[in-house]
């Protein structure tokens, strides 16, 4: 059976063998927009517990308007085009919006790969500013501030942001594998944190606490220390969206920071929460171009189908791995890595450093998973090995690979969108 699988830009093609147990998880459809554009204006002048957004605008001499970089498929054309025609009618000029890219601790995105993300017009006409998390004189600091259970961290953020008039954040609201959510208050943390806070934000216990998964906010302390910096700092106004397996929107939620990205959590999960039943092989992906650009970005795709893999089981997943294996902290840990076990050892007994979050992540998914088999054309077999998965040239290798430990008659579970499907587990 022919299965499309999202990769790179392109997506892979694979044929699953004829007598192979394979149940496919998908989101549930969700109905896209008619009219995206009037939709979004009309999140603008009825918002989600706030006033319209050209009333928030009047008398605010400057605005900052907060985008997901690179690493998100934000359809941003179609949100900030509106955006600043309704900032620029209630009489805040041009010149005094700026553009703020969340990058977190990633790397700026600039020249022709900014012009894709925004369009032209937005390119051409307005002034866009990457955040710096290493700068520190670009921050402001906020003090300490208190989270979840007894928890504290000190926190900075981008200062352009804390001293402007109004403060807008826009995104793409999605599971996400630690913070249980996108969109909201994580654009503002980590997206504009120093590089202080988001070492604090991804610390060994925050990043090891169980309720720290996708879809779940409940004792989640990303998301509770997520939201009480985003608290502290303010939000004058969010619009974030949903989107299909085609990337066509399927929900505008503007207004209250909190109240309308409840709306559409309560929204999204009708989309990504898919009951499932634990089988001993998972295919997945890290839903191509531009989430699987590079290793980093792909253990989102791992620990995101966990629950659909039984204890023990073979994992395998397929990424481009285009932009190869991330940042330069990030390269250099991937370098040092021997075993699961001296991984974690070392970081739980040491500062926290840039990126390791990710590998602790990863070795999460490595002490469920029995193996994890990775198929991409991005990095050669032995980079790939010397990061503890195991290399195959293909899919329907890999499926060969692990019916052969399996058996025949295991079962298969397939989510070709990756991370944006969250799998809650049932059993028979």
């Amino acid at each position: 059976m022919p299965i499309e699988l999202r990769y790179g830009r392109s997506g892979l093609d694979i044929e699953l063998p004829p007598d192979l147990d394979a149940h496919t998880l998908h989101l549930n459809p969700l109905p896209p927009l008619e009219n995206v554009d009037e939709a979004i204006r009309a999140s603008f002048d009825d918002p989600i517990n706030s006033l319209p957004l050209r009333e928030l605008a009047r008398a605010k001499e400057n605005a900052c308007i907060v985008l997901c970089d690179v690493t998100r498929p934000v359809p941003n054309a179609a949100i900030l085009r509106p955006m600043v025609e309704t900032l620029e009618a209630a009489g805040i000029g041009r010149d005094s919006i700026t553009f703020l890219i969340a990058t977190g601790l990633h790397r700026p995105n600039v020249g022709e790969e900014l012009r894709e993300m925004v369009g032209d017009y937005l390119f051409e006409n307005y002034r866009f500013e990457n955040h710096d998390a290493r700068n520190d004189s670009d921050m402001t600091d906020l003090g300490e501030i208190e989270f979840g259970e007894r928890q504290s961290a000190r926190v900075a953020l981008n200062s352009h942001y804390v001293n402007t008039d109004l403060k807008i954040s826009t995104g793409l609201l999605e599971p996400h594998f630690m913070a249980g959510y996108s969109g909201g208050r994580k654009v503002i943390c980590p997206g504009i944190a120093s590089a202080k806070t988001i070492l604090q934000f991804h610390s060994p216990p925050m990043i090891g606490n169980s309720n720290a998964r996708a879809g779940n906010l409940i004792a989640n302390p990303i998301h509770a220390m997520s939201l009480a910096v985003a608290q502290k700092v303010g939000c004058d106004f969010i619009c974030n969206v949903t989107l299909d397996e085609e990337r066509r929107i399927t929900g505008v939620f503007s207004g209250n920071m909190e109240a309308a990205h409840q709306k559409g959590i309560e929204w999204i999960d009708q989309s990504a929460k898919i009951e499932v039943e634990p089988a001993p092989i998972v295919v997945t992906t890290s839903a191509g171009y531009p989430l699987d650009t590079t290793f980093y970005q792909i253990v989102k795709g791992m620990v995101c189908a966990l629950p659909a893999l039984e204890k023990g089981g073979t994992l395998i997943i397929a990424a481009s791995l285009s932009e190869g294996i991330g940042g330069p902290e990030f390269r250099e840990m991937c370098r040092s890595l021997s075993t699961v076990d001296e991984f974690l050892e070392r970081i739980f007994s040491s500062p926290t450093q840039i990126d390791q979050w990710q590998l602790q992540e990863m070795m999460i998914a490595l002490q469920h998973a029995g193996q994890i088999l990775i198929v991409s054309d991005g990095l050669s077999p032995e980079t790939l090995g010397a990061l503890l998965l195991s290399p195959m040239p293909s899919v329907e290798a890999a499926l060969e690979a692990a019916r052969q430990k399996h058996g025949a008659e295991a079962r298969a579970v397939i989510i070709p969108e990756g991370p944006y499907v969250t799998p809650i587990p049932v059993f028979a």
